[in-house]
């Protein structure tokens, strides 16, 4: 049974931190990029950052400077690190797990959590 279940939602104020979680299993989460994104209602998914099998990291022009992506592939798990968050940041944060192969891509998505910037 394949999973990827984030977790470390929450409510918090303008200028807060939270670290969210993305954690497989049912799969070899080694051989899988890793990406966040996040989803407003009435707003496309937006692709806020990635890391490759290779640890090399990438991120949107609206989080860079504020959130840092890593991965741990011992725990199976990605994190990402939210800072300096704003009321804009307000949305369900969701993470897949990504494998482009020749006849075999694979792409995994874990259910959202929700983060609330507000005061």
């Amino acid at each position: 049974q394949v999973q990827l279940v984030e977790s470390g939602g929450g409510l918090v104020q303008p200028g807060g931190s939270l670290e969210l979680s993305c954690t497989g299993s049912g799969f070899t989460f080694s051989d899988f990029a890793i990406n966040w994104f996040r989803q407003a209602p009435g707003k496309d998914r937006e692709l806020l950052a990635g890391i490759t099998t290779d640890g090399i990291r990438r991120y949107s022009d609206s989080v860079k400077g504020r959130f840092t992506i890593s991965r741990d592939n011992a725990k199976n798990t990605s994190y990402l690190q939210m800072n300096s968050l704003l009321p804009e940041d307000t949305a369900v944060y969701l993470c897949n797990a990504e494998r482009i192969q020749f006849l075999d891509d694979r792409a995994y998505w874990g259910q959202g959590t929700q983060v609330t910037v507000s005061s």
